[in-house]
Order: C-alpha cells, then structure tokens, then sequence
C-alpha cells in the first residue's frame, strides 16, 4: 500500500502470526531482493477497549518506529476493506489511540494528537526550554530548526526553495546528531502561502521518501506556532509523492487527511 507515495509491505498478524525480526524487515524492504518499500506495517489485536485493532511500525532498517501518519491511513483502509471497520473508529498505535475517519474517494482522516514542544518530549538534548528556533553548529555552519514531537522526533527547516536543499547530506548530518539522541525525521519546508506549503523528508531509518504524515505534521506544527501558516483553517503539504491536509484544532490536537492506497497483494518467499 502507499499513502502519497510513502509504501508499505502491510502484515495482517491478527491471526497471532509474530511480527517480524529486524533481518526480516530489512529484506522486505530490499527494493532488489525483496518486496521493497519504506516501512513494515503489523495489525494485530487493540491494546485495549473500544479500539479496532492496533498496528506497529517497522523501518527499512529494521528498527522500530513509534508514529506514521500515512501508514495509519494505510491501516484504516486496509480493516474497511476486511469489513473490521467502518467510517468511524479508534485505532490504537504504539504510542497512542487514534480516532479515525473516513472521508470518501479513497481519502482518511486520522487524529494525530497534539504536538509537543519540549525538548525533553522531542528527545532534543542540550535545551531546557521550548523555543521557536534552535540552533546547531554543523562543519562550521550554524544550523537553524524547529523541533517537535508527534509521538516520534522532527527537526522542521524552513528554507527558501525546498528543490535546492540538501536534504540528504543535512539530513543525515542532523540525525546523527548528538542533539538528537533517538535521531529525527528531519523536513525541509517551503512556505508557498499561508495555507499551502512544500516540504521534503528525510526519515530516520528510511532516507527521503515521498511522503511523510508525521513530517507533514510536525511541519505545519512548526510553521503555525511562528505564525507562517494558518493551521486552523487548514494547510496543504505538497510532498513530492501527492498532496495531504493538515488542520491544527483549537483543542491543540492535529489532523491528517490524505490518501490510502492498494496496490497488490502476494506471497513472500523467503
């Protein structure tokens, strides 16, 4: 499946398959060698009550992954589909439970909570207090960031034209970091207007994808608390992989719309 370009090998364990190793992500993600795709998504059982089912996550290089905005999407249309859901739910993630919506046209909606700001939260080291803005000291160059929590780490940059940034060489630069002690998601966002902008992603464990929802989040996250965006009445982030909606509520809470797509269904040899 993929959700605006971002895809995924989907694993339905509700049967009590077990998950995964690491060996075995990294083989599935093997674009050569095997199925090929940017994370691994689990079903399994809810954690708790009043919940569809839960889901985990599972980067190309087999470590494990707390959030996944498009991947979300991916769950809730794939338990549709098998007739487990309908267009109203809660789904439970490894960090939280998700209320989750359907919208028509192959579009889901999914609550992602709130941002959180601490640098604590983030894990961002060598900062007390949340701020706007941080600043970094990269080969002699100062760096300049937004960090932010969505249940799994963001660096936000805001640059001039997201075409001409080196997102993989700073990218890589910021995830290995001592700043970032659990590495980042690391979004290179350009603000076309207040309530549209471009942003690329290079994610931890993955490289750049075409998408990220986590990402787009913690970028409209970033670029709403410095008033460059207009969350409340809704932003759209233009990925390289498709386009997704963002709204940042009143409550403080993020939501994420965008597509949900099959692809084709197999047998993996092992």
């Amino acid at each position: 499946m993929h959700g605006a370009g971002n895809d995924f090998v989907v694993l339905d364990l509700r049967g009590g398959a077990a998950p995964p190793d690491a060996a075995l992500c990294r083989l599935l993600a093997d674009r050569h060698r095997g199925v090929g795709c940017d994370q691994i998504l689990t079903i399994a059982a809810p954690h708790g009550p009043g919940a569809i089912a839960s889901y985990a996550i599972w980067n190309a290089d087999g470590s494990p992954s707390q959030q996944c905005g498009n991947g979300a999407r991916c769950i809730a249309a794939w338990l549709v589909r098998d007739g487990a859901a309908g267009d109203d739910f809660m789904l439970d993630s490894p960090v939280a439970r998700h209320h989750v919506r359907m919208l028509g046209d192959g579009l889901v909606e999914v609550a992602m909570g709130a941002p959180d700001f601490a640098p604590a939260a983030v894990p961002l080291a060598g900062f007390d207090d949340a701020v706007d803005g941080y600043e970094l000291t990269l080969d002699g160059a100062a760096v300049h960031f937004g960090a932010v929590s969505m249940g799994n780490p963001h660096a936000v940059l805001e640059v001039d034209d997201v075409d001409a940034a080196p997102v993989a060489t700073l990218g890589a630069a910021l995830q290995r970091h001592a700043a970032f002690p659990d590495s980042a998601n690391v979004g290179f966002a350009q603000v076309v207007a207040p309530d549209r902008i471009r942003l690329r992603v290079f994610e931890r464990g993955v490289g750049e994808t075409l998408a990220c929802g986590s990402g787009a989040c913690a970028a409209v996250a970033v670029l709403s608390r410095r008033g460059r965006v207009d969350g409340a009445r809704g932003v759209t982030v233009a990925l390289p992989g498709g386009e997704l909606r963002i709204y940042h509520g009143p409550d403080g809470g993020i939501r994420l719309a965008g597509p949900a797509t099959f692809v084709y269904e197999g047998r993996f040899n092992a």
